[in-house]
């Protein structure tokens, strides 16, 4: 049994996928597996995943079922103490899981664990914003806005899933922030404030570039804990706040695209959000 398995869904990026590949097999930590899931690509991502067989396991879906699905499928099929994920167009730096690793034993409390990353969009190193600022600990309030955590940078343990459930494969989107919001309402997570990971941005196949209006699917998730019984108090209230403030902005939107039946279905939320 490998300490940690390394997931790695993938749809139709073999211009990218080598390198990703390549960054989890050079890894100056070695006790890992590496699980490659072929979510039914069309292009050369058979032919290269190929190349690396007798070194990587791989999942291969007959259709496509989304990031979600994949994910899960890896997850089920393995049977590791630490999970961790990398998107196909991001690239692990070579000493990112020896460095986590250390740093579990050192925050044994936390099982949950992230880092830094450089940013590339459109080929381009920029900074991330404020409103990205990385933080630690109780972090489920700050999570509520956006998402915090790049799942590229995260290790957590097996059993977080086996209480929480897996990822949730209803979601075409913000499928991580989902599962953050579960996991961060109740426990802790440890930041290792340094750049381990690089995440490329700005290509037109990105998930989050495909639709307008992704915090539809964050409400969603917002929502669904929201009818759990384990929030703190303080957590519902921030929860509830938010779960206002994103049908607000999503019902303005709607109404400017003339789609009334959506702006009816977010102002709704809003009057019946004292049912929380």
């Amino acid at each position: 049994m490998p300490k940690i398995t390394a997931i790695l869904p993938t749809w139709n990026r073999a211009e990218w996928l080598e390198k990703s590949i390549q960054s989890v097999l050079d890894q100056t930590f070695g006790d890992f597996e590496l699980v490659v899931v072929d979510d039914a690509s069309t292009d050369s991502t058979a032919e290269i995943i190929e190349r690396y067989s007798g070194k990587i396991r791989t999942i291969v879906f007959s259709e496509n079922r989304g990031v979600s699905a994949a994910r899960n499928a890896a997850i089920k099929n393995s049977d590791s103490e630490w999970i961790a994920f990398l998107d196909s167009d991001d690239f692990w730096h070579p000493d990112k899981l020896q460095k986590q690793i250390a740093q579990t034993k050192m925050r044994p409390a936390c099982p949950l664990h992230f880092t830094d990353e450089i940013w590339i969009r459109n080929g381009v190193r920029v900074n991330p914003k404020k409103k990205h600022q990385k933080k630690e600990g109780w972090i489920f309030q700050p999570s509520l806005a956006l998402c915090l955590m790049a799942p590229s940078t995260v290790i957590l343990r097996r059993e977080l899933f086996e209480v929480h459930g897996l990822f949730d494969e209803n979601l075409p989107v913000c499928e991580d922030y989902d599962l953050w919001l579960r996991l961060t309402a109740q426990h802790p997570v440890a930041l290792l404030d340094e750049k381990l990971m690089t995440r490329h941005g700005g290509h037109a196949d990105q998930l989050s570039r495909s639709d307008w209006g992704i915090d539809r699917y964050r409400v969603q998730s917002i929502q669904k804990i929201l009818k759990t019984e384990s929030l703190r108090p303080e957590d519902r209230t921030a929860a509830i706040r938010m779960l206002i403030e994103k049908c607000g902005i999503l019902a303005k939107g709607f109404r400017k695209r003339g789609n009334l039946k959506e702006v009816e279905k977010y102002e709704k939320i809003i009057r019946q959000s004292s049912i929380y």
